[in-house]
C-alpha cells in the first residue's frame, strides 16, 4: 500500500465536488496536431539526440512552455557513442551472372556492431562450409551467435558479415540507435530472404560477390532534457513525461518521428495547457520533455538520479506514443505504483478508455528503477523508427483519447483517499 499526503479517508478532497468534465472537453486536436506536424516537420530533422533538429524541436517546446507562463529551465548532459551515417548506404551484389542493387531500409540496413566501412569493399560471398578465400564477406549459419560468426570469419580472414534481418509489417527494416558496441569487422544487415538468396548463390558455385560502402561512426553529443514547473503549491507532486529526439533522418530520406513520440510530447504539450490555465486544487505539476530515449533512455536516466538524489518522489506519468488505438491503451507500471495505477483505472472508467497491462520499453523504467511510482501509456501505430511514421497516419482520436485519459488521470490523484489500494490491468 501507498500512503500519500491526502485528506483522511471520508474526508472532502482539494477540488471537492468540482467536475472535470469542462477540462477534459477543452482538449484541441488542432493543437495537438499542429505540435505533431511541426516536430515530424523537416526543421526537426528527425530529432537525433545532439542533432540541429533536435534543438529545433527543443527550442520549439520551450516557446511554447514559456507561452503558458511555466518556469523552464534546460538541463544538458553529455551522450557519447551516437551512431551516425555520413552517407546512404550502398550495397549490390551478383549471383555470378547479374548485378542488383540493394535499398536502404527495404533490403539492407546497417548494423550497430558494424565497424566503419567508409569505403567501397567488394568480395565474394562465402559460408562456413564454403570458405572462398581471404577478404570475402561471410555468411553465418542460421541462428549462429553473432560473437562465433565474428570469431569465425577472423579466423577465416573475411572481411566482414552479412547477417540477416527481419523487416516490420509494412516491409521496412527500422533504424536503430541502441545496440552493441561496434566490433572489429564491418557487418551488414539485409533481409532475411535476401540473405537466402546469398546463400543459394554461393552453393551454385558461379562466383557470388558483395560490394558494400557503409560510412557509420559513433560520436559524442550533448543532449538536453526541458523540464517546465506548470503548477506550483503545495500537495501530491506529478510528473508528466515524453521523450522528444527521434533517430534522426537517414542521408537523403526522412524519418519524420510522428508517432515515436511527437504524438507523445503533443499530448503532454496540451495536457499542460490545460493544467496551466486551470490548475487542480492539491497538486503540483512539472512536465519533462526528456532527450535521449532512443540511445538507451539516457534523458531519464540522468533526470531520476537528479530526483533520486533530491530525496524528490513526483508521480510519474510517461506518454510514449499516441498514433494508434487498436482495442486498449497499454499500460506498464513500476515502484510504488498503487496510487498511480488507482487513479488511471478511475479515469480509464471516468472516460471509458480501455487499458491493458503491457510492456513499455520507455523512459518510465528509468523513473521506476530509481524507485519512483511511474507508468508508462503507450498507443504507438506500425511504421516507427522508419520513413512511414509520418503526422498524416496519427489518428486524431488516438491524440484526443490520451490526452482526455492524461488529464483524468491527474484529476483523479487530487480525489484519492489517504490509503488506496492497486487495480491493474482493467480491460473493459
Amino acid at each position: 500500500m501507498l500512503r500519500m499526503n491526502r485528506p483522511a479517508v471520508g474526508a472532502r478532497s482539494p477540488v471537492g465536488d468540482l467536475d472535470p468534465t469542462a477540462i477534459l472537453d477543452a482538449v484541441s486536436v488542432r493543437r495537438i496536431q499542429d505540435a505533431v506536424e511541426y516536430l515530424a516537420s523537416d526543421p526537426c530533422a528527425g530529432r537525433q539526440v545532439g542533432s540541429p533538429g533536435a534543438a529545433a524541436g527543443r527550442q520549439y517546446l520551450e516557446i511554447e512552455l514559456r507561452r503558458l507562463g511555466a518556469q523552464v529551465r534546460v538541463e544538458e548532459f553529455p551522450v557519447d557513442g551516437v551512431p551516425r551515417l555520413g552517407a546512404s548506404p550502398d550495397v549490390f551484389w551478383s549471383d555470378g551472372h547479374t548485378e542488383v542493387g540493394l535499398a536502404h531500409r527495404r533490403d539492407v540496413v546497417e548494423h550497430l556492431a558494424s565497424a566503419d566501412l567508409p569505403e567501397p569493399h567488394r568480395g565474394r560471398l562465402t559460408t562456413p562450409d564454403q570458405p572462398q578465400g581471404r577478404g570475402g564477406w561471410l555468411l553465418p549459419r542460421a541462428g549462429m551467435p553473432l560473437g562465433d560468426a565474428t570469431a569465425l570469419a577472423v579466423t577465416t580472414g573475411a572481411h566482414g558479415l552479412v547477417v540477416p534481418r527481419g523487416t516490420d509489417a509494412e516491409g521496412w527494416m527500422p533504424k536503430m540507435l541502441a545496440g552493441p558496441a561496434p566490433g572489429p569487422l564491418p557487418v551488414i544487415a539485409v533481409r532475411a530472404d535476401v540473405h537466402e538468396q546469398f546463400q543459394h548463390a554461393v552453393s551454385a558455385g558461379h562466383g557470388a560477390w558483395l560490394q558494400a560502402q557503409v560510412p557509420q561512426r559513433r560520436v559524442a553529443v550533448t543532449a538536453a532534457n526541458l523540464h517546465a514547473q506548470l503548477t506550483g503549491g503545495d500537495g501530491v507532486e506529478v510528473l508528466l513525461t515524453a521523450h522528444y529526439d527521434g533517430v534522426g533522418d537517414d542521408p537523403g530520406q526522412r524519418l519524420p518521428a510522428a508517432s515515436d513520440n511527437a504524438t507523445g510530447v503533443a499530448v503532454v504539450l496540451e495536457v499542460a495547457r490545460l493544467l496551466s490555465r486551470h490548475p487542480i486544487p492539491g497538486l503540483r505539476v512539472q512536465a519533462a520533455f526528456l532527450d535521449g530515449e532512443e540511445v538507451g533512455a539516457t534523458g531519464s536516466a540522468h533526470h531520476a538520479s537528479q530526483l533520486a538524489a533530491a530525496g524528490a518522489a513526483p508521480l510519474v506519468i510517461n506518454v510514449d506514443g499516441a498514433g494508434h488505438l487498436a482495442d486498449s491503451i497499454a499500460v506498464e507500471a513500476g515502484g510504488p505504483a498503487d496510487a498511480l495505477l488507482q487513479a488511471l483505472d478511475q479515469a480509464g472508467r471516468r472516460t471509458r478508455i480501455s487499458l491493458s497491462a503491457g510492456p513499455m520499453a520507455s523512459d518510465n523504467r528509468r523513473y521506476a528503477a530509481a524507485g519512483l511510482a511511474a507508468i508508462g501509456l503507450g498507443a504507438g501505430m506500425p511504421g516507427y523508427h522508419t520513413p512511414a511514421d509520418t503526422p498524416d497516419r496519427v489518428e486524431a482520436d488516438t491524440l484526443t483519447t490520451m490526452a482526455r485519459l492524461v488529464l483524468a488521470t491527474v484529476w483523479q490523484l487530487a480525489t484519492l483517499p489517504d490509503t488506496v489500494s492497486s487495480l491493474i490491468g482493467d480491460r473493459r
